[in-house]
């Protein structure tokens, strides 16, 4: 999971620090997390469940660190609001954004 995670934090960080929406950076981020999880299948794994299989498991990505990825990449969008989205999610609220709402 660590695979996804540090990529994903280290994109994300820097792309808001930069300026950028964070519906944009967390798009982005996500992309750099699913690149180092498919990165993870030319591993051999050293700890975990998948140590035992060492060879076996090359050629085959880090299932944490891929379940990962993907979360990010499904969730981003209803975690990042426009702000002109005009949905019915702001009704009644006070500052026309969803709990837990990044934006």
């Amino acid at each position: 999971m660590v695979d996804a995670l540090l990529p994903f934090a280290e994109t994300f960080s820097k792309r808001v620090s930069e300026g950028v929406l964070p519906d944009v950076a967390w798009a982005e981020a996500a992309a750099a997390a699913t690149s180092a999880a498919q990165a993870t299948a030319s591993l051999r794994p050293l700890k975990g469940r998948a140590r035992p299989l060492a060879e076996k498991s090359v050629g085959t990505a880090d299932p944490g660190a891929t379940s990962l990825a993907m979360i990010f990449t499904v969730m981003g969008p209803h975690l990042v609001r426009p702000e002109n989205a005009g949905s019915a999610a702001g009704a009644g609220s006070t500052t026309g954004k969803r709990a837990g709402a990044i934006a």
